[in-house]
């Protein structure tokens, strides 16, 4: 996906016109733009300059993302981020503004402040044709400072495709032109004595409203600028965590040298309380490292030889040299900021109902003005009523508050995601969390550590616990089997040394044997162990216990006499219990996924609170149980592994744990930092409040234009006889608070504490009817792997109607599960977009 800046966008108008051009540019798959960021994003292999142009030719600037940076022989991707959220608006608008701001002064001074105030002035103006052409020359002034709104406004009419700029235009024009006529009468009357009608005429103009309209548009354009740069306020604060140089260790010597500079394999050097510059692996040294930056982790992580060390985290106690395993835009940091930045450039699915309205919304006004103005004249009331009236519902009217709603939320929500080690990769991501009904969890990695540990150490009569463990840490020191593993760890941790053994042999699937002092040691299961060794009643009782509990009891002898048994677990991470007992409180339900028999998955079920287990699932039939779970509501898919990656694509949301594999956190919508669950409720959390947020926007957008309208056009006056006329002034101001509330508001969700469970609410939904699909075979030639066959299932599953799409290169078939009818020839064009050959439908 390649970025643009676009500037000259104005409104959800420009939005929409601006994505409409792109699209058409032949290669673009899909265009989407963001009027928050001024950014348009391009999917597909369309020629750069192509997009420029057909951008240029609807009206507007463009430029490629990070063009303007300074070339160099590797691109800072950080500083080309940074480049893209400069605020080039707020300097320009205020240097606007304050011109204006000191004309209209002026010219209030003369029409207002004289007539209706009595202020003194010099005597040429006293006359009331001298004082008319002053203020019409102060408004020219005043509307060519700010002509941006004329010249883009009457360019999208002639185009006829109206935005935003082209109600302040013609609102503005129509004040003006209107007080000129009246000029010229003016001249005209006191060419011909007519005095009285001199001084009714000069009471009527309105030049102070030609030129207040842009001013005052121009004040909710600076208001709606500084909030806009405030929502992307956590975006700049993750790039200004960049570090911009880094100490090298070359030939025996540190050398400082600047970022872009730094290659794969450099070896860097990292004092206490400096920033790590790339990605890393430590060489030498160890310390302690704040990775809140990245993670929202606030405990210092340990760090020794061997350890990963990523960019932008803080070397708190040691001094390290580590050697560089990802520089420039690979870094995590790097990768973080496309993330959040990618994110805020596309669409959620909710945004489209601004765009529908959008779309037709500045046409409409501008016939509901004509049409204002043709009733008022039809009624008597004259051009003195008729046009004020006008003018005020093409100023009030407010399209930038409905392409702001979305937008907005989205990239604050982004923010604090960001910040709590919380990445959406997508607005529809974020979307999709706050929708969420089921939440499907792998176990091993996500619920549990995935790192076996040793839990209970029984030893027979005539044993001690240390002596057990000594003798099974002789045993079991040249075994690779993970169990092993887990009784050397918990050895090193209890600072035991193992004595060493001859004759060691692995029996596999049964156990160990080797001797020690001359004589044999045994290591195995129950089954195995057991058979051969008598053991206790009460070492019996208590080993089934374990089982059932979901642990692995491991049997030990010496000699001929049973040493007792050392219980194995892959426990379950401090934080599940509390996060499942938050995601049942949201109104979740909550799956555990697992290959695991079943007594063990209940065992590890019930520690953890979880009332739905699928035990006995083999790594690709995941993708098959998160498609049942769809029939019954939209299901997020937690996972951390390889296996796991097909299923994180199937489901309404993939959540991939940050400690995971690249592969699972490639597949994911959402990626946790992280590795807690208690982030995955957060997720949800802030996706729910996001939402409301939006939800919200769009509600104040859709009211104030309900509501202003027709008290613009005089209509409320006329059907409840009010006593209220809003003048094109007030409605200029009305129109420009508005956009700026509407950021305020998406704002207040800096406030929203992503781990506050407190306020949860339990969302009751009703459950899909499940209903019986339909099935047809597709027939197709020229796959010829793997990635053939996910290039055809994306394709196909993306049919509305497609559930599911089985694809094999070796059959040259696509078994498709269909909720209803497709259209063949949408099967078709599907399958030869993707430059594969269609033969035929089986059905």
């Amino acid at each position: 996906m390649k970025q643009y800046i676009v500037t000259g966008m104005s409104c959800a108008a420009c939005q929409t016109r601006v994505e409409k051009a792109a699209r058409k540019v032949p290669g673009v798959k899909e265009a989407n733009v963001s009027l928050l960021t001024n950014t348009l994003a391009v999917d597909g292999e369309a020629d750069p300059s192509a997009v420029i142009r057909a951008v240029e030719n609807a009206g507007y600037g463009a430029s490629l993302k990070g063009a303007s940076v300074e070339k160099k022989e590797e691109v800072n991707s950080i500083s080309a981020e940074e480049d893209a959220l400069k605020d080039r608006e707020t300097p320009v608008l205020k240097k606007r503004l304050i011109q204006s701001a000191v004309l209209l002064l002026l010219l209030m001074y003369l029409s207002m402040g004289h007539n209706m105030a009595g202020f003194p002035l010099p005597a040429f103006l006293e006359n009331p044709v001298a004082g008319a052409v002053t203020q019409m020359l102060l408004a020219i002034l005043v509307m060519y400072i700010n002509k941006k709104f004329f010249t883009g406004g009457f360019r999208s009419l002639f185009e006829l495709a109206p935005n935003m700029d082209a109600l302040v235009a013609l609102g503005s024009s129509a004040s003006f032109v209107y007080s000129l006529v009246e000029l010229y009468i003016m001249i005209y009357a006191q060419g011909t004595g007519n005095t009285a009608l001199v001084h009714e005429l000069h009471h009527n103009l309105y030049f102070e409203t030609a030129a207040m309209i842009p001013c005052l548009i121009t004040i909710g354009k600076l208001l709606e600028a500084i909030s806009k740069g405030r929502t992307t306020d956590a975006l700049k604060s993750l790039m200004k965590l960049a570090p911009k140089t880094a100490v090298l260790y070359r030939d025996g010597q540190e050398v400082e040298v600047p970022i872009a500079e730094v290659r794969t394999g450099d070896i860097f050097v990292v004092r206490p309380g400096e920033n790590i510059p790339v990605d890393g692996i430590i060489e030498e040294g160890s310390t302690a490292v704040n990775e809140s930056a990245l993670t929202g982790e606030s405990v210092p992580v340990d760090k020794t030889i061997g350890d990963l060390v990523s960019a932008a985290t803080i070397n708190q106690s040691g001094y390290i040299r580590a050697r560089a395993t990802r520089v420039g835009e690979d870094t995590t940091l790097a990768q973080i900021i496309h993330m959040v930045s990618d994110a805020a450039a596309t669409k959620a699915p909710i945004a489209r109902i601004a765009d529908q309205v959008s779309a037709i919304f500045v046409p409409a006004v501008i016939g509901l003005a004509v049409l204002t103005f043709i009733i008022w004249m039809l009624t008597g009331k004259g051009l003195a009523f008729a046009i004020p009236r006008a003018v005020a519902v093409l100023v009030i009217s407010c399209p930038c508050a409905l392409g702001l709603a979305t937008p907005v939320a989205i990239m604050v929500g982004n923010g604090i995601g960001a910040r709590n080690g919380i990445l959406y990769k997508t607005a529809a991501s974020q979307e999709q969390a706050g929708r969420i009904d089921i939440v499907a969890l792998d176990k091993t990695g996500t619920i549990t550590s995935g790192q076996p540990k040793v839990t209970d150490i029984l030893p027979e009569a005539g044993f001690t616990e240390e002596k057990l463990i000594k003798m099974a840490i002789a045993l079991e020191q040249k075994s690779e089997h993970p169990l092993a593993k887990a009784i050397m760890t918990y050895a090193e941790e209890h600072h035991l040394t193992a004595e060493e053994v001859s004759d060691f042999t692995a029996l596999p699937g049964n156990g160990l044997t080797a001797k020690l002092g001359g004589v044999t040691l045994y290591g195995g299961s129950g089954a195995f162990m057991t058979g051969k060794f008598a053991a206790s009643g009460e070492i019996r009782e208590r080993s089934e216990k374990l089982s059932q509990q979901g642990k692995t009891p491991l049997f030990f002898a010496r000699g001929d006499q049973l040493a007792g048994v050392i219980a194995v677990a892959d426990t379950i991470k401090v934080d599940s219990a509390e996060a499942v007992k938050e995601l049942k409180n949201m109104g979740i339900e909550v799956y555990m996924i697992t290959g695991d028999n079943e007594k063990t998955a209940q065992a590890i079920a019930s520690q953890a609170g979880v009332d739905h287990v699928i035990a006995g699932v083999l790594p690709d039939g995941k993708e098959a149980v998160i498609r049942d779970l769809e029939k019954k509501g939209k299901v997020a898919m937690v996972g951390d592994g390889i296996n796991d990656a097909p299923a994180l694509t199937r489901a309404d949301l993939g959540v991939a744990i940050g400690a995971g594999a690249d592969v699972a956190i490639d597949a994911a919508d959402v990626v946790i930092m992280k590795s807690g669950l208690t982030d995955v409720a957060a997720a949800i959390r802030l996706g729910r409040a996001t939402i409301r947020d939006i939800h919200e926007n769009l509600f104040w957008a859709f009211f104030y234009n309900v509501i202003c309208i027709p008290l613009a056009a005089g209509f409320y006056s006329a059907v409840f006889g009010w006593n209220f006329e809003m003048s094109p002034m007030v409605g200029a101001a009305a129109m420009s608070l508005s956009s700026f509330t509407v950021c305020m508001n998406a704002l207040r969700l800096n406030l929203f504490d992503v781990h506050n469970a407190s306020k949860d609410k339990k969302i009751t939904r009703k459950h899909k009817k499940e209903t019986k699909n339909m099935t047809e075979t597709v027939k197709i030639k020229g796959m010829m792997c793997e990635h053939c066959e996910a290039t055809v299932k994306k394709a196909l599953e993306q049919l509305d109607g497609v559930e599911s799409a089985v694809v094999s290169h070796d059959n040259g078939t696509a078994v498709l599960e269909l909720s209803k009818p497709v259209e063949d020839d949408a099967i078709r064009k599907a399958v030869e977009d993707k430059d594969y050959e269609f033969v035929s439908i089986v059905k």
